[in-house]
């Protein structure tokens, strides 16, 4: 079944109609048809069937047969990921999406090449959020993840925000395995973390007073096996091992 895409404020009535970019996809790349079935997801937790009904040469209007309430996962993974060079921070962006981050930060390391001012980096919000939705609709998720503005990680932790288990990867003599840090949690708390948050660095790692002030505010020091990732593998490691530990029936 075809995923479509709509904000809740236009999700909110009988009848969807589709325009702009869902539209044109509808009706001249998958040449949708009257009566076809088809799903619109608004990125906050609601799955809406509906069936085709009105198509003109730029809308689609649809009729919500059925609107499903997707509960959110147990638990939120935010990426705290240094923007690597080039475009790779776009594949991130819909890997993170599709492994279920709730949230990911880009971060204007020391070590990163680009710097954004504030205008290019409102348009680059943009674009991810974008890749983002494309990502939700080719895996069927109902939640669209925040993708917050690029800062640094100064300006991160200066916010204050806590999490039940911040890690950082990284490649230093006292990183430890996840899974230790997990089975630690679950001893101590007796559950499994709600908010997890882990910070991946870029080319040439985060430096090393970026790593100290990071883990002076908390992070624990994980490893991610004996090869040298790059920064894209590395978040996709993470967030793959996170998912698995966090879906685990026990500690």
């Amino acid at each position: 079944m075809h995923r479509f895409y709509l904000p809740p404020a236009q999700s909110r009535n009988s009848s969807l109609t589709l325009s702009g970019p869902e539209a044109h996809h509808a009706l001249h790349v998958l040449r949708l048809r009257r009566g076809e079935r088809v799903a619109v997801l608004d990125g906050a937790g609601h799955e809406f069937l509906c069936e085709a009904r009105d198509l003109t040469h730029d809308t689609v209007e649809l009729a919500v047969l059925q609107k499903n309430l997707i509960p959110p996962l147990p638990y939120q993974v935010t990426l705290l990921q240094a923007i690597p060079k080039g475009k790779i921070i776009e594949s991130i962006v819909q890997k993170a999406t599709e492994l279920g981050a709730a949230r990911v930060v880009p971060l204007l390391s020391e070590r990163v090449v680009a710097q954004l001012d504030d205008d290019t980096a409102e348009d680059k919000v943009e674009k991810w959020r974008l890749i983002a939705i494309e990502a939700i609709k080719q895996c069927g998720s109902a939640w669209l993840p925040q993708i917050d503005k690029p800062m640094s990680p100064k300006a991160f932790l200066a916010r204050g925000e806590k999490f039940d288990l911040p890690l950082i990867a990284s490649l230093q003599p006292d990183n430890r395995h996840p899974r230790e840090l997990f089975k630690a949690f679950f001893a101590e708390r007796h559950r499994l973390p709600q908010s997890v948050c882990v910070w991946v660095g870029p080319e040439g790692d985060f430096t090393p007073a970026e790593m100290s002030a990071v883990k002076s505010a908390g992070a624990s020091p994980i490893t991610l096996g004996h090869l040298v990732l790059r920064s894209e593998t590395a978040a996709i490691y993470c967030l793959s091992v996170l998912n698995y530990e966090l879906q685990a029936d026990d500690g």
